[in-house]
């Protein structure tokens, strides 16, 4: 969890997955005229909101995002990319399925871009947990990709009501910032669009125009209108703006620059930067991010998700009004307190959905002699129980990132806790308005005293 004493960067925004897929072009289709594409690699990453907040915590600050999942294989990629780079994820429940961009290229060149995902759809819950964090952040980012979070009511009214400064990285579908934010970061497109300006004249006279007007219109304290490679218009005090260049830089991956761009500015802003400074290292950082390659060069590749039907579950019992319950552990080798548990754990709802540690997590846990069964024939037999409804498989040493997008109702502990001492996940499950408890093991059963008589009997 995050230290309180430490700065918070909390990004608020609408969050996808972006996916590239790499690979060579040698022929065309026989069946129509397409290139046919040998796929050779993929790579995931965090897109939208969840980029910004993945480029905010490779600085070192302490970064939470607030934004909408939906309880599908996407999000749970999303969410598995964002807690491994140790961001805390607050989501409010989607109703529509997690958007996903998934990029075909060849030689580095984009042939085509197939777009997922539902219609944006304005979240109907926000969590206290996710309020709460708006309300203890040391400085605030919304980045909105027009798909509904930064229309959240009551996450305006935490917008609205912090003292922290805001950078608001708008979108022509989305909102207008609340009043009073320190910066909005328009590009030159947006800002024309949302100004209403018709062009003419130069595109730093553009700028200026649509970022003077928006100022005016959204009551901000400042707006930085980008202009690519010749950097940023700065539009505060004063009729006269601040024309901040780029440094030279060879052309690049320009994905995830505005990104890049807004989150530093936010970060200087929460140092205690002046407005002009901010925007001054947010353009050199922009700069910086397309000459190293974008966000291919910012994100070492991750291979691409194991799916599950869990999510699924979880949304049919949600969807009528049922209790979702999930519990976790390694069940190496299933025994009668494992039986137990699982049985008093699915009792609690309406259905049970199991996370599971997949073998390198075991052996980070347990050592390299363990597991003495494989992952997925654990799976199965968990699977095969009638009081499991599914198995999510995980890689980390704890199941936070399936938690968080799987967001329980009810999260299961066997007894071996005791006094008054927080359990683990309890301040995790809170963040969605869940609740941890704790269900009685059967004395005498474990998997270690298991192994132990066996290695007894194979001695004598």
């Amino acid at each position: 969890m995050t230290d309180e004493n430490r700065d918070l960067l909390v990004i608020v925004g609408d969050t996808l997955l972006d996916r590239d897929v790499d690979g060579s072009v040698r022929r065309i289709a026989p069946d129509a005229p397409a290139p046919v594409l040998d796929e050779e690699s993929t790579t995931d990453r965090p897109g939208g909101a969840g980029l910004a907040a993945l480029l905010a915590a490779s600085t070192g600050i302490d970064v939470a995002l607030v934004t909408a999942l939906a309880s599908d294989p996407a999000a749970a990629r999303v969410v598995e990319l964002l807690t491994a780079a140790g961001i805390e994820v607050y989501a409010l429940p989607s109703a529509v399925p997690t958007p996903e961009k998934i990029r075909l290229r060849a030689d580095g060149q984009v042939l085509v871009r197939l777009d997922r995902g539902g219609e944006p759809a304005v979240p109907a819950d926000a969590p206290r947990a996710a309020l709460d964090v708006i309300g203890r952040a040391t400085a605030i980012l919304v980045s909105d990709y027009g798909r509904g979070v930064a229309r959240q009511p009551a996450v305006r009214r935490a917008l609205e009501q912090t003292r922290a400064p805001i950078v608001w990285d708008p979108h022509p579908r989305g909102p207008a910032p609340v009043p009073n934010v320190r910066l909005v970061t328009p590009n030159a497109a947006e800002a024309r669009a949302m100004s209403g300006d018709a062009g003419g004249g130069t595109a730093l006279a553009a700028a200026e125009r649509a970022g003077f007007a928006l100022k005016r219109h959204w009551r901000a304290g400042a707006v930085a209108v980008t202009v690519g490679a010749a950097g940023a218009v700065l539009c505060h005090g004063g009729s006269t703006p601040l024309v901040l260049p780029a440094p030279d830089v060879p052309d690049g991956d320009t994905c995830g620059a505005g990104d890049r761009f807004a989150s530093t500015a936010a970060l200087a802003l929460a140092r205690g930067a002046l407005v002009s400074e901010a925007v001054r290292e947010a353009v050199n950082a922009a700069s910086a991010y397309v000459a190293a390659g974008g966000a291919a060069g910012a994100i070492a590749p991750v291979p691409p998700e194991r799916t599950t039907d869990a999510g699924a579950i979880a949304d049919r019992v949600r969807a009528r009004g049922g209790t979702v319950v999930a519990t976790g552990g390694c069940f190496d080798l299933l025994h009668a307190g494992h039986l137990a548990t699982l049985r008093a754990a699915r009792k609690l709802g309406d259905c049970l959905i199991v996370c599971l540690n997949s073998d390198a997590s075991v052996s980070a846990l347990k050592g390299p002699d363990r597991p003495l069964t494989a992952q997925q024939d654990r799976a199965a037999l968990l699977a095969a129980l009638d009081c499991v409804d599914a198995v999510v498989i995980f890689d980390e040493p704890t199941p936070e990132a399936v938690l968080t997008w799987l967001r329980p109702d009810v999260w299961v502990k066997g007894g071996d806790y005791s006094g008054d001492a927080e359990l683990p996940e309890s301040a995790l499950v809170r963040r969605w308005g869940g609740r941890t408890v704790i269900v009685p093991y059967l004395s005498g059963r474990s998997t270690t005293s298991t192994i132990e008589t066996i290695s007894a009997l194979s001695r004598g």
